[in-house]
This record gives structure tokens, C-alpha cells and sequence, in this order.
């Protein structure tokens, strides 16, 4: 692994960072404190030169110019860097000060002036002068020499304490920003053979809970999903080559059989019109493929709106009672108080119930009874289609919402197995949930009941057909 790819990882830049975030803190943390004991050093400095210059000015005229000159008393010498004493016009009369500082007021008050001194490079004083007695002006001045050995010991302890803290916050990064890449790397190589084609392959996850294992976690996940919906999409290319090639086998059979000559008029339209009825089957197949794609991708949101589920169901109740009847089975509304609104797509609510009553009645033998109600249920509805046919064992009824699935007791009914995937398709488009039941216990033909709960609709005006 090239040390350049370690320095290029996010790690290695956040360390970076907190590198930058720990000098800045330290250099700020720098300038405070040297501010601090600067402030106290001023202070500090111009109360002593009050109080010197408060002793000194209660001495005589004489004294005081001896005291001066000779720099003789116990703590003048070191507390103060240089003295001096001056006539009204600014000349010198004693003291190590021998020149008037520029700048300089008697106004009892420090100032801070550059002194120049004629050999010397110029330096920085703290400087006090008032007047005493004799006519003349005492000047007295502190360093800030104390001051500069401080600022240099900060400093110093600064870089003595930064670097070290740097190198090894480096260091740490280097060494971090290596893991993070190898396991990037083990990622990298993971993605590649999915890419290839293993589909089977997972990325390294781990027992940890950090972002990386957590992104981790979701991607594989995400890899379940298209997995699973690779298996459904070659399982329904199967299903599809299956279903067509039944119909479309006995097309061409009997067009060859046409193209041989030997058939007559009527026989020649008779098997022209089974073509056809075989080539309307398929398209129905591939019709009803498209609109579950369509449903399923949400785009029909945008026509809904809230409808009345019990007059969708009373028109649905009055299309298929002939069929009902020509098949001697009994098709019933239940009896519903009031309108039951329902949020929705109006045209698919209306596929919904056609196709749950045209099944029901497809597996209903003569004589039994087919019904259907809709009912509020809590803030939304419930939509109930029952019949005394064949049922469903509880092992398929979650099969049977999948798409060209058919059990083995259906197998003899025309169907292409799409209807109730359709069904399933538009409840999830609607958020409703779709559950299969019995509709008698302990029975031979206990039948199905197919219930349907829709959540709570907006409050407003149900739309008239």
C-alpha cells in the first residue's frame, strides 16, 4: 500500500485538521497568556513605580539627590532600572537617567516610551516623573525585561510541548488512515467480483457498529434486495417464456396446418379465429405486465383523490351479476350505512374489486354464492370478498399474490396468474393491506376470503362516478 494513498484518505485529512485545530487552540492559548501576564506585568510595574516614587518624594531635597546618585536604598536599585532627577527645564542633575526621555510628561501618570541610549540599542521602559521639592523632577523607570523572559519561556515551552503532540497525532493518522484503507481496499475488492457477476458476494461487515460496518451493513442489504428482485425478474422472464409459448406454439400449429391447403372455408376461419383468441391471450399477458410495472413505479398518484368504496363496489356488484348468473351462482352486496371514502385512484380501486370478484366467482362451482361488503373500519375502510369455492391452503396464499402463480387446483381454470398480482401491486400502491382467509372452517371447500384494509382517508367530499 503506497504511503501517497494513505495521505490522500479522508482519515489522514481529518487528522490534518485536528493537527491545525490543536496549533491554532495552542497559539491562542499562547497569546492569551502571555496578554494575561502582560496586563499583570504593567500593573505590577506601575504600582511600584507609585510607590518608590511616593517614598522618595517625602525626602528633603538633599537626601533625595544623594539617595539618587548613589542608588542607596535597599530595594531602589532593583526594583528600579534607572532613576534620574531633572530641573524644570529638563537638565540633568543626578542619577543613571542622563537624558530626558522624548515624550515625556510630569503628570504623575506611566508612560511607555523607546529610550535610545547613545551606544545601546534602543529599549522599551515604563517611565514615572512627578515633581519634588527643590524645583526639580524625578524620573523613574522599570524595564520590561521580566516581561520578554517570559514571552521567550512561553514560547519555548510552547514549541517544546506542540511538536511533540503534532508528530504523534501524525503518526496516529498515518497509522489510522492505513487501517481505513485496507478495509477500504477489502471493500474495493468485494465490489469488483460483484461487478463481475457474484452476485453472491457480501461486503465485510463485522460485529462493530461504526460507520463503516454500518455503511457496510446497508449496502449488503441493498444487495439482498436487488438479488431478490434479480431472482424475481429472471423467475417472471421464465414464467413469461412459459405462458407465451403455449399459445404461441399452438398459433403456429395451426397456421401450418392452414398453409398445407387442406382446410375448407369454415374450417380455415375457425382455426384463424383460435390464432386469434391464442394471440389475445398473449397480449393480455403482456398488457397486464405493463400495468403492474406502471402501478408499481407510482405513477398513477397523481389521479387520486377520495372516492366511495361502497358505490364502487354496488357498479362492480352490477357488471358481474350476469356473469353470476349464467354460472348459477349467487352475487351479493352486503348492506352498508352510509358511504365508506376511501383515498384513492378511482379506475384502479375499480380493477381492484373487478378482479377479487372475478375471481372469486371463477372458482366458485354452480350453486355457491359470491359477496361482497365494504365497511369503516376505525379512521379507514375495509373491503370483504368472500365465496364458497375451492379456497386456498394457508401454504400458497402468500404464492398466489406473485406474478403467473398458480396452484395445482387452479391449474384447469383459464387465467394467466397475474390478476391478484395486479390486486397486490395496487394496494401497496394505495398503503392498504391484503390479507387471505377461509370463509368456512372444517369444510371441503371451505372457500376464500379475500380482506382488504384501506388507511384513513383526507376529510373531504367523496367523488361522484
Amino acid at each position: 500500500m503506497l504511503l501517497s494513498e494513505v495521505f490522500r484518505t479522508a482519515t489522514f485529512r481529518l487528522t490534518l485538521a485536528v493537527v491545525a485545530a490543536m496549533i491554532g487552540t495552542a497559539a491562542l492559548q499562547f497569546a492569551l497568556g502571555y496578554s494575561q501576564a502582560k496586563t499583570f506585568e504593567f500593573r505590577r510595574s506601575d504600582a511600584l513605580l507609585h510607590r518608590e516614587a511616593d517614598l522618595l518624594s517625602r525626602e528633603t531635597a538633599q537626601d533625595l539627590e544623594h539617595k539618587i546618585r548613589e542608588r542607596a536604598t535597599d530595594d531602589l536599585r532593583v526594583v528600579i532600572n534607572e532613576a534620574g532627577l531633572f530641573d524644570m527645564s529638563h537638565r540633568y542633575v543626578a542619577g543613571d537617567l542622563r537624558v530626558w526621555p522624548k515624550g515625556l510628561y510630569s503628570d504623575g501618570r506611566v508612560h511607555e516610551l523607546t529610550v535610545w541610549p547613545t551606544e545601546d540599542a534602543p529599549y522599551v521602559l515604563r517611565i514615572l516623573a512627578i515633581p519634588v521639592s527643590g524645583g526639580r523632577i524625578l524620573v523613574l523607570a522599570r524595564g520590561l525585561h521580566m516581561l520578554d523572559e517570559l514571552r521567550l519561556m512561553m514560547r519555548h515551552s510552547l514549541v517544546v510541548s506542540i511538536v511533540p503532540t503534532v508528530l504523534f497525532a501524525l503518526m496516529s493518522g498515518i497509522v489510522l488512515s492505513h487501517r481505513a484503507l485496507a478495509r477500504v481496499t477489502v471493500m474495493h475488492e468485494a465490489i469488483d467480483r460483484i461487478m463481475e457477476g457474484d452476485m453472491h458476494e457480501r461486503l465485510p461487515s463485522g460485529r462493530g457498529r461504526d460507520e463503516m460496518q454500518r455503511l457496510a451493513g446497508s449496502v449488503n442489504r441493498m444487495l439482498d434486495r436487488l438479488e431478490h428482485l434479480m431472482d424475481e425478474i429472471r423467475d417472471v422472464g421464465n414464467d413469461i417464456a412459459h405462458d407465451l409459448r403455449t399459445p404461441l406454439a399452438r398459433v403456429r400449429a395451426r397456421l401450418d396446418r392452414a398453409q398445407g391447403g387442406a382446410l375448407s372455408a369454415d374450417d380455415l376461419r375457425l382455426v384463424v379465429g383460435r390464432a386469434i383468441d391464442d394471440l389475445d391471450q398473449c397480449f393480455s399477458i403482456i398488457t397486464a405486465l405493463l400495468r403492474i410495472g406502471e402501478i408499481e413505479n407510482a405513477r398513477r398518484r397523481v389521479g387520486f383523490a377520495v372516492v366511495d368504496l361502497n358505490e364502487i363496489a354496488a357498479d362492480i356488484v352490477d357488471l358481474y351479476e350476469p356473469i353470476a348468473e349464467a354460472k348459477q351462482i349467487r352475487l351479493d352486496l352486503l348492506p352498508s350505512v352510509g358511504p365508506v371514502p376511501v383515498y384513492g385512484d378511482r379506475d384502479l380501486l375499480i380493477e381492484v374489486v373487478a378482479n377479487l370478484i372475478d375471481n372469486a366467482i371463477k372458482f366458485t362451482d354452480p350453486g355457491g354464492e359470491v359477496t361482497l361488503g365494504t365497511v369503516r373500519h376505525g379512521d379507514g375502510a375495509r373491503l370483504e370478498v368472500a365465496d364458497t369455492g375451492i379456497g386456498i391452503i394457508p401454504e400458497e396464499r402468500q404464492a398466489v399474490l406473485n406474478r403467473f402463480y398458480r396452484s395445482d387446483k387452479s391449474r384447469h381454470v383459464p387465467g394467466s396468474g397475474l390478476g391478484l398480482s395486479l390486486v397486490s401491486a395496487i394496494l401497496r400502491l394505495h398503503n392498504a393491506t391484503l390479507t387471505i382467509s377461509e370463509t368456512r372452517k372444517q369444510d371441503i371447500r371451505p372457500g376464500a376470503l379475500f380482506g382488504v384494509v384501506f388507511p384513513s382517508a383526507p376529510q373531504t367530499t367523496p367523488t361522484a362516478a
